[in-house]
C-alpha cells in the first residue's frame, strides 16, 4: 500500500466498509451526500487517504482553488478518504470511504483500496451509487443493485430491487466491486436511478432512499429525519419550478404515463423511445435558453 497516507490505525475491526465515488457514478449528488450525512452523524474519524499524484490527469480532474478567510490561496486536490466509526465499548466498527473516480491506473488504486480493507478487517463492503435516468421526479425512487452475499440478494429480491441489466463502458465502482469479490471479500451495490431532467444537486431524495435501504441492515444508530427534511423540501422547490414551466411540466407528464404502465406490465419501459423522449425534450431545451445563438 505504496500510496496509502495512514493518519489513524483503528483499534477495531470493521465488518463493513461503505464507499461511493463522486462524478460518473454519483448522479446530483446522491450517493455521496448519503455518507457524508452519515460520517457527519457518526462523528466518524478520518484515518487514512490515498494519495492523488499517481493515480489523476490533473488535466482532466482538475484540483480546486479557494481563498481563505486570510486571503491565502488553498489548492483541494481529488480526495480519496477513509472514516472509521465504532460505538463506545465495541470492538467492531465500520470504515466509510469516499472517493473520485481516478484517470490512471485503475487496477492498481482498487488493490491499494483493498489492501486497506484487509488490513482493517472488512468482510463486507457496501457500494452507493446514482445514475441519471428517465424516471419522474414524481414516483418512488427507482433503485437497482445486487450483491455477492446470499442474504443481501434476497433482501433486495424481497424489496423489489432488480438487478440492472446494462452491459457497455463502466467506471470504477465495477472494477473495485469485481476487484473485491477475487479477494475474497463480500459485495453489495445499490444504485438511485435520479430525474434526468433535475439540475439541482444534491438530491436529497434519492440520498434518503438509499440510506432508508441500508440502515437497517449496517445496523448504524443514524436518524435519517434531517434527510427525510431535507428532501421533502427539495420536492416542493421541484414542484414549483416545474409549475412555472408548461413544457417541462408537459413533458414529466408523459414520463409519468410511461412509467405507471411500465409497472402496471411489470417491465421496464422500451430504452430507445425514452432516449428519444429525452433527446428531444434537451434539444427543445437548448432552443429556448437565451444567448444560444450562432456567433456573429
Amino acid at each position: 500500500m505504496t500510496h496509502l497516507i495512514v493518519h489513524e490505525t483503528p483499534t477495531v475491526d470493521h465488518e463493513y466498509m461503505i464507499i461511493a465515488f463522486a462524478g460518473w457514478a454519483d448522479a446530483a449528488e446522491a450517493a455521496t451526500t448519503a455518507i457524508k450525512y452519515l460520517t457527519r452523524k457518526l462523528e466518524a474519524k478520518k484515518v487514512a487517504e490515498l494519495d492523488p499524484e499517481e493515480f489523476y490527469d490533473f488535466s482532466q480532474t482538475r484540483p480546486y482553488t479557494s481563498r481563505t478567510k486570510n486571503g491565502r490561496r488553498k489548492i483541494k486536490w481529488p480526495a480519496n478518504e477513509f472514516f472509521s466509526w465504532a460505538p463506545k465499548d465495541s470492538d467492531k466498527g465500520t470504515l466509510f470511504y469516499l472517493g473520485v473516480e481516478p484517470n490512471l491506473r485503475w487496477r492498481t488504486f482498487s488493490q491499494e483500496i483493498i489492501g486497506l480493507a484487509k488490513e482493517y478487517g472488512v468482510k463486507t463492503v457496501v457500494h452507493l451509487g446514482a445514475l441519471l435516468d428517465a424516471v419522474p421526479h414524481t414516483r418512488e425512487v427507482r433503485l437497482t443493485g445486487s450483491s455477492t452475499r446470499p442474504d443481501l440478494q434476497t433482501y433486495f429480491e424481497d424489496s423489489g430491487v432488480n438487478s440492472s441489466k446494462y452491459q457497455g463502458p463502466t467506471g470504477i465502482s465495477s472494477v473495485l466491486l469485481e476487484s473485491f469479490a477475487n479477494a475474497g471479500i463480500e459485495y453489495a451495490s445499490l444504485w438511485g436511478h435520479t430525474s434526468h431532467y433535475l439540475q439541482a444537486a444534491p438530491n436529497y431524495r434519492v440520498a434518503h432512499t438509499l440510506l432508508k435501504h441500508f440502515q437497517g441492515i449496517l445496523n448504524l444508530p443514524v436518524d435519517i429525519g434531517e434527510l427525510l427534511s431535507a428532501a421533502e423540501t427539495f420536492d416542493r422547490e421541484v414542484a414549483k419550478a416545474i409549475e412555472r414551466d408548461d413544457q417541462l411540466g408537459a413533458y414529466v407528464a408523459k414520463l409519468e404515463g410511461q412509467y405507471d404502465e411500465s409497472v402496471a406490465a411489470s417491465e421496464i419501459p422500451d430504452p430507445l423511445e425514452m432516449v428519444q423522449d429525452m433527446e428531444q425534450f434537451l434539444r427543445s431545451e437548448q432552443r429556448r435558453r437565451p444567448g444560444r445563438g450562432d456567433a456573429s
